[in-house]
């Protein structure tokens, strides 16, 4: 038996439950992690709710990230051995491989061996975050050297990540934050320029750091912001939008798509984990920048196993900088 965090109903936080489960030997292909760290994400909250692209059956188990020990490996694995510290990627559902419990089994391709020098903590707050942001901004957007770029909701993991990729790249950062309260942090994280988008006008600053317009914008909330960041943009730029957060309506720019040729583009983090070739390129990325240090996972808090509840809460508090990280 192992605890595990389910819920039987969609709602608040407080809907999480810890529960004793039989968690089966791993399959053919699959590894059982003994985990001693998760990462919380936000698309954790929307399933939960009931709003994200996934919808499980009741009761579900969900998660997305976790670092541990290798306990057992099943038929047809090579590579891992128990006792080897993982950490594991995103699957595609995670109904069907949820990372919130003390054992866990994951599709063997989804397992990764970390850095010696990388902890558990920091290792649950990896995959997510480092993955989005490469995809979109290395692997959609072609981010180059020099290039400014847009990073809103940027003291969330998947910004600071952006943030870190960007500078990698030589690129040149430009952090979106609702209040200038965390432009310290933010300049102090890598960020070229911040920008607060409730206190200060969000398009003319924007025009004022890019005069000649920003090709690439990543953005994680939607909502009224589109307007303004579609007319600081450059002729043929692309607008990204992997989140949101937005509670408001998304207006659609249509004449500044018009006249500037914009493309607008979803993204999900399943196009690099669902595609061999590309993951492998991203891991590669991600894993020399973590091995060399100018990859560092921010940890925003961190919580016991049995306060998941109260993580849930903070996580939608909207106050971290950085992630957020359950000890197991």
């Amino acid at each position: 038996m192992a605890r595990v965090v389910r819920f039987h109903a969609h709602g608040g936080p407080e809907v999480l439950r810890i529960e004793d489960v039989e968690v089966p030997p791993p399959g053919s292909g699959e590894v059982r992690i003994r985990v001693k760290a998760l990462g919380l994400n936000r698309a954790e909250a929307s399933m939960r709710r009931g709003a994200y692209i996934e919808t499980p059956a009741l009761p579900s188990g969900l998660g997305l990230e976790a670092s541990g020990s290798v306990e057992a490996v099943g038929d047809g694995v090579d590579g891992f051995a128990p006792g080897d510290a993982v950490s594991v990627i995103p699957p595609r559902s995670m109904a069907r491989w949820p990372a919130y419990g003390e054992l866990v089994t994951f599709p063997a391709e989804l397992v990764v061996k970390h850095p010696p020098s990388l902890g558990f903590e920091a290792a649950a707050a990896t995959w997510m975050q480092y993955l989005t942001a490469y995809g979109a901004l290395v692997d959609v957007a072609r981010l180059g050297r020099g290039e400014p770029v847009v990073i809103t909701a940027a003291s969330s993991s998947v910004g600071l990540a952006a943030i870190q990729i960007a500078k990698v790249i030589g690129a040149v950062p430009i952090a979106v934050t609702r209040m200038l309260a965390k432009k310290e942090a933010l300049l102090d994280a890598g960020a070229a320029h911040v920008v607060a988008s409730q206190e200060q006008d969000l398009e003319a600053r924007l025009k004022a750091l890019a005069p000649q317009g920003v090709r690439v914008v990543l953005d994680a909330v939607g909502g009224p912001i589109f307007t303004p960041l579609a007319a600081a943009m450059a002729r043929g730029g692309i607008l990204i939008e992997y989140g949101g957060l937005s509670p408001e309506p998304t207006p659609f720019p249509l004449f500044e798509v018009l006249a500037k040729t914009l493309m607008l583009r979803g993204y999900l983090v399943h196009e690099i984990t669902g595609d061999p070739e590309r993951l492998e390129a991203a891991k590669r990325f991600i894993l020399d920048g973590l091995a060399s240090g100018a990859l560092k996972p921010l940890i925003a808090k961190t919580f016991p196993f049995d306060k998941i509840v109260e993580a849930h809460r903070f996580l939608e508090s909207g106050e971290q900088f950085g992630k957020i990280v359950v000890t197991v």
